[in-house]
């Protein structure tokens, strides 16, 4: 569509910016932390940034969501039950978690704030990848952030 766009995950960020954090509570907040004075950098020189983390606690996420103007927040909560999420880890984490080799894992042994009022809602275990990424571009022509071309 021609836009321009940054996609910040977890992998790229935890490679860099976040080398020196780990996955206990603290880490976990100030990487969010970072992430989002990241994207309000980029959104301000005009990119559509895209960040995809688990980003378990209400409060960071608020936090961020007051770093920039109301309009240019959009919570997308991707809903997920942990199952599903144990059956598509390619990374073997949430097993690794369940026998006790890793510490610190959303939803096994760390907590996890479900969003109550995301913008967008995402429920991934009854439509494909392809319908999912449809309904969130279908939610940002309807917001006017994009249009169709």
């Amino acid at each position: 569509m021609a836009y321009h766009t940054m996609l910040l995950d977890g992998d790229n960020v935890r490679h860099g910016l976040s080398a020196d954090l780990g996955f206990r509570e603290p880490d976990r907040v100030e990487n969010i932390r970072r992430v989002g004075e990241v994207a309000k950098l980029m959104a301000d020189s005009g990119l559509i940034v895209i960040c995809s983390f688990i980003s378990p606690y209400a409060t960071q996420r608020n936090m961020v969501r007051n770093l920039v103007a109301k309009e240019e927040f959009l919570e997308i909560f991707v809903d997920t039950p942990i199952e599903e999420c144990t059956r598509r880890d390619p990374k073997g984490l949430y097993s690794k978690a369940r026998s006790g080799q890793i510490k610190n894992v959303t939803g096994i042994d760390a907590p996890y704030e479900k969003p109550l009022t995301p913008e967008i809602h995402l429920r991934t275990t009854d439509k494909t990848p392809e319908q999912l990424a449809e309904a969130v571009v279908e939610d940002l022509m309807g917001r006017g952030v994009i249009e169709s071309h």
